[in-house]
């Protein structure tokens, strides 16, 4: 994991699933907490300390189900 980052910072976005799933595993475990609900822009600030495409980050961990975002797009939380 620690190819992916350089100075605490992520250095890109995998591109290779496996890989990127790996990350998004990563930054679910590290930077969220679990019982606990976020807004966008909890989740985005949080992002942002790793890499500066909050957006995607917060895409691809929707989409991987490791994340789950309410209805109405106002709370995140951590599957499960």
């Amino acid at each position: 994991m620690s190819a992916l980052f350089s100075r605490g910072r992520l250095t890109a976005i995998p591109r290779k699933a496996a890989r990127r799933e790996q990350l998004l595993a990563h930054l679910a475990g590290t930077l969220f907490e679990r019982e606990r609900s976020y807004t966008e822009r909890e989740v985005n600030e949080a992002l942002l300390t790793v890499h500066e495409d909050c957006a995607a980050l917060r895409r691809y961990l929707v989409v991987s189900g490791r994340v789950v975002r309410s209805r109405d797009g106002a709370a995140y939380r951590l599957a499960g």
